[in-house]
């Protein structure tokens, strides 16, 4: 396990779960949202996202947190390891709920209000995201892939480190 993405939908924990692993494994960890996102809620041009991102892949080792759909194959192609939150929408939504107002090391701000738009693309998610995600695993398949159900089975496996 040399180079880690770490996928699934909004509040399954990618962030937290990403730090952890990266502590144990001693590997480097980069955010995709502090590649694309400005502190003033903005983002960054896409040229310049995929400039960023394309100076990590090439390293030796990595983890890499966040979905970001646009180039998830490209970073599939370049792992060995794929992690799942594969977490109910609920779970999801409740992550969130819990960060609120939180101080996060893989956000430019501190959300301090509920946003509708952003709850209804998690409510959606295990629709309409999670079948492109399930196909590019199975393209995938050679990788390394372990699917976690829920932050009860995220815990169980840092406990193996």
């Amino acid at each position: 396990m040399q180079k880690v993405i770490v996928i699934g939908c909004p509040g399954s924990g990618k962030s937290t779960f990403s730090r952890a692993l990266s502590k144990k494994m001693g590997l480097p960890l980069y955010h995709l949202d502090l590649m694309k996102w400005n502190a003033d809620k903005t983002t960054v041009e896409r040229p310049v996202f995929l400039e960023r991102l394309s100076a990590v892949l090439p390293l030796e080792k990595w983890i890499i947190d966040g979905n970001y759909g646009s180039t998830m194959e490209w970073r599939m192609e370049h792992c060995d390891t794929v992690f799942f939150l594969d977490f109910s929408t609920e779970d999801c939504l409740d992550g969130i709920e819990m960060r609120m107002g939180k101080e996060r090391p893989d956000m430019p701000w501190v959300e301090m209000e509920h946003d509708k738009e952003f709850e209804d693309y998690v409510r959606a998610f295990n629709t309409v995201q999670r079948p492109s995600i399930l196909e590019l695993l199975e393209k995938y398949k050679e990788k390394d892939i372990i699917i976690l159900k829920n932050r009860a089975q995220v815990d169980e496996y840092l406990d193996l480190y």
